[in-house]
């Protein structure tokens, strides 16, 4: 799952980067308001953690002016300012939720996984289930008909997106832009790889991840042994 993270304290946003990081997510981090406006129109993002105060503008106005554009993805403001009214004109004007600084890491991560548990598959608890397949978010690891499957970081995050839209066709693109850091470099097949690496640790005789054909890859939740060879390779 990809973050924004937008910070104008550097000592603040490199705390926030590591500390998501490792709990893997993807992390873009702006620094102004400029930079996030940017970062918003050119990536898909999965929640944005937002400050208030920001050179070049308000954390308020990006989030009015994100959802008049259509913005869906989940807000939660990570402010200094801890007036109620503060908090309610952040609610209104779009934002999903509130914390104020200081603040203890466990609780924001925990309130972006609540918010991230809002989309379109629901985790049970820490635990994602699609058919046999059962992902722990919280320990990072992932067993198939109660086996345990050792899976790096890149492909735990493409997995879990997977999973969170098991029964749809999800494009190459979207794997990119919502496992990948922006920053990273695009590589022609790079998702592919990282597709046949999932496919050979899941075990190719009942697969899980299909491929179809000029559209992208499905997870299926009830997978069959008679499937077409492209949905092989």
């Amino acid at each position: 799952m990809k973050l924004l993270v937008v910070e104008d304290e550097r000592p603040t946003a490199a705390f926030l980067y590591r500390g998501l990081t490792e709990e893997g997510f993807a992390v873009d981090v702006a620094a102004d308001a400029s930079a996030a406006d940017a970062a918003v129109a050119t990536a898909e993002y999965d929640a944005v953690i937002l400050d208030v105060m920001l050179p070049g503008g308000s954390g308020f106005e990006l989030c009015r002016n994100w959802r008049t554009q259509g913005l869906a993805a989940p807000i939660l403001f990570l402010t200094a300012r801890d007036e109620i009214s503060d908090r309610v004109k952040g609610l209104n004007l779009g934002g999903d939720d509130y914390l104020v600084k200081p603040f203890a890491f466990d609780e924001l991560l925990a309130r972006v996984r609540a918010l991230l548990r809002r989309g379109p598959m629901v985790a049970i608890g820490s635990e994602l289930r699609v058919g046999a397949l059962v992902l722990d978010l919280h320990r990072r690891v992932a067993a198939l008909a109660g086996q345990p499957i050792v899976l790096s970081q890149r492909e735990f995050q493409l997995l879990e997106y997977l999973a969170r839209h098991a029964g749809r066709v999800v494009s190459r693109t979207a794997l990119w832009e919502h496992v990948w850091e922006s920053d990273a470099v695009p590589d022609s097949n790079v998702v592919d790889v990282y597709v046949r690496y999932l496919r050979n640790k899941l075990g190719r005789a009942h697969p899980l991840i299909q491929t179809v054909r000029g559209a992208g890859y499905l997870l299926d939740p009830t997978p069959q042994t008679d499937v077409s060879p492209e949905a092989r390779t």
